[in-house]
């Protein structure tokens, strides 16, 4: 028992460290030399760079927190040796991972709204089920033209999809807390959807 709290640990330390890592942050700076929480929503994530760098730093910095996200999960799932037939380390690796995203230590406990890195840990716990999150956050973001809307109902119908997959009963609980917690992060953007003044894709 105390080998698996340690391994734990480890997979939770490691994995928020990652996700941590403020891809959107740094690759603004490093192209403007600005803050990109001073810019449009103050977030860190791929919509708020999209405002400053254009479309195709908004799938950059999508696919690098996506990848952010898969890795810990991924490298949980190789290394754990007990805990792993139902799902527990790359879970608590998802877990941490997401709130490292959002929370960064790096920025001062700010970040992004943890989508992209959020998808990312789905595909690397059940990639069927990650591809159809990604295709329903495609599908409803393009005939909505919000963001917003398809991130929540993408995340919203993760642990259903899930279930229905016959994934292991963490993962399905983790998509459950997981689209509980972004949900709660978008909450101005509900607000917004409410007031009619949220931002569209263009």
């Amino acid at each position: 028992m105390s080998y698996i709290f340690i391994e734990l640990c480890i997979a939770a330390v490691i994995a928020y460290l990652i996700g941590s890592i403020p891809t959107g942050y740094l690759i603004v700076k490093a192209k403007t030399g600005k803050d990109i929480r001073t810019v449009g929503s103050g977030s860190t994530g791929a919509t708020n760079v999209k405002r400053v760098l254009g479309k195709n730093y908004f799938f950059l910095v999508m696919f690098l927190d996506a990848l952010k996200g898969a890795a810990p999960v991924i490298l949980a799932q190789i290394f754990a040796t007990r805990g792993v037939s139902i799902g527990l380390i790359p879970v608590v690796a998802a877990i941490a991972v997401i709130i490292g995203h959002s929370k960064s230590v790096f920025l001062q406990f700010k970040g992004g709204k943890s989508v992209a890195s959020g998808v990312g840990t789905i595909i690397a716990l059940n990639w069927i089920a990650g591809l159809i999150i990604a295709a329903v956050w495609g599908v409803v973001t393009y005939t909505t033209k919000y963001v917003s809307v398809g991130s929540i109902t993408a995340l919203v119908l993760s642990p259903f999809v899930m279930y229905f997959l016959h994934a292991p009963i963490a993962y399905v609980a983790y998509c459950a807390l997981g689209a509980i917690y972004i949900v709660y992060l978008h909450r101005e953007n509900i607000k917004r959807l409410i007031n009619g003044n949220e931002n569209k894709v263009r």
